[in-house]
């Protein structure tokens, strides 16, 4: 990934590495000293991408899947990275004790990312690796939106990214807790619907929403767009706001 800038193992079958997690890692803001969580790390794609490109930043993958788990450890190894990523096998709906139990008290995160399973479960995948990965259960999305929540420290900042026919469900979880809502749809070709958004939201900010322009991926011809190679290939940022810590916090 990232011409050759990361080097990551994964397992032969089930879900594969691919854009999304390196999009999100372009798309969340973070800064040297801050500690930020990979919630459903995988392999450790995005928590590893960002880590790459943010120096002096600590990154914890979290991950259900201790197969998954022992991956991500081993390529933050294999990537130097090992000093300020860190791998715990945890469930996103485990109970608050568990978290802090592993190094992720409540209220103590300046960012979260992360890559729920957002396909509908019709016609699942027979591999239980993939299904995990991509197949989503009715509630899935609130119940990270809300760990996340818990996780983050006031005006903290959760990024993530989904389908892009589900917006209508991304904004109301995120509703609840958070505001500075952005939102970044992610275009596969000119003239076509977007596949993807990103969005970026403040915890406890009344800040209004912004949708920005799109993220076109590749041109009529099906080749990169220079703004996808700066991303995908060069390990650029893609900003979708400030800093969460000039938000305005509810009252």
């Amino acid at each position: 990934m990232l011409a050759g800038r990361l080097v990551l193992r994964q397992p032969l079958r089930g879900h594969r590495v691919g854009h999304d997690a390196i999009l999100l890692a372009a798309a969340t803001a973070a800064s040297a000293g801050q500690h930020a969580a990979d919630l459903g790390a995988g392999v450790g794609v995005a928590g590893l991408a960002l880590a790459r490109r943010v120096d002096g930043l600590s990154v914890t993958l979290v991950e259900v899947d201790p197969q998954l788990a022992a991956l991500g450890r081993g390529n933050a190894e294999r990537n130097g990275l090992d000093g300020r990523v860190r791998s715990v096998c945890l469930d996103i709906g485990a109970p608050v004790a568990a978290f802090a139990a592993a190094g992720l008290a409540a209220q103590t995160m300046h960012c979260v990312l992360m890559n729920p399973p957002f396909n509908p479960p019709q016609n699942p995948s027979p591999e239980p690796r993939r299904r995990a990965a991509r197949a989503s259960a009715r509630g899935t999305l609130g119940q990270w939106v809300g760990t996340a929540s818990r996780l983050l420290r006031p005006a903290g900042v959760l990024t993530l990214i989904w389908r892009a026919d589900g917006l209508d469900e991304v904004l109301a979880e995120l509703a609840r807790d958070f505001g500075a809502i952005s939102i970044l749809p992610i275009y596969g070709k000119p003239g076509a619907p977007a596949i993807r958004i990103l969005a970026r939201a403040v915890k406890a900010s009344r800040a209004p929403l912004t949708l920005l322009p799109g993220l076109l991926l590749a041109d009529a011809q099906g080749a990169p767009t220079d703004q996808a190679e700066a991303v995908l290939r060069g390990g650029a940022a893609l900003p979708l706001g400030g800093s969460g810590t000039r938000a305005r916090p509810r009252r």
